[in-house]
Formats: structure tokens, C-alpha cells, sequence
């Protein structure tokens, strides 16, 4: 098990330097398929204010799909309570 730090420190040597995932692979004796997985996983995406993880992202995308439903559900919602009146 490493750390999330090991794991970010790894993707930001990625990132910063001209070193590829195999090249780090041999270096640190990680298998490939973990230091791709960190990447996709630590690597931040670029937004116009922020930058947030991938996973962060995610997870946002998924708050804003629940909540679009839960809109939806309260306007039928409203429309039935007021449709009587």
C-alpha cells in the first residue's frame, strides 16, 4: 500500500517531467497499470477558476445528475398539488 502523497508525488514527476509511465515503472518498480491508474485518478483537470482530481470531478457529475432528477420530480410534483386548484 502507498500513500495518496507517494502516489501524487509519482503523477507530478509525470507531469512535470518528460518521463514516460515505463520509464517510471522501471525506476520505482511499480507495475504500469498502478502508475496509469494514479494518473487518471490524481492528475487534475484544468477548469476555468480550479483545478480538481478526476475523482472529484466525478463525483460532481454525479451530484448534478441526482439533483437535475430531484428537480424534475418536484416540478411534476408541483404541477400535480397545483393542477386541484
Amino acid at each position: 500500500n502507498y500513500t495518496n502523497e507517494f502516489k501524487q508525488q509519482m503523477v507530478d514527476l509525470y507531469n512535470k517531467s518528460s518521463k514516460s509511465i515505463v520509464e517510471l515503472s522501471g525506476e520505482y518498480g511499480l507495475p504500469k497499470s498502478t502508475l496509469h491508474k494514479w494518473i487518471k485518478i490524481f492528475s487534475l483537470i484544468k477548469g476555468s477558476d480550479e483545478n480538481i482530481s478526476l475523482t472529484d470531478y466525478k463525483a460532481l457529475q454525479k451530484q448534478n445528475q441526482e439533483l437535475k432528477i430531484e428537480n424534475e420530480i418536484l416540478k411534476k410534483a408541483t404541477a400535480i398539488f397545483t393542477k386541484g386548484r
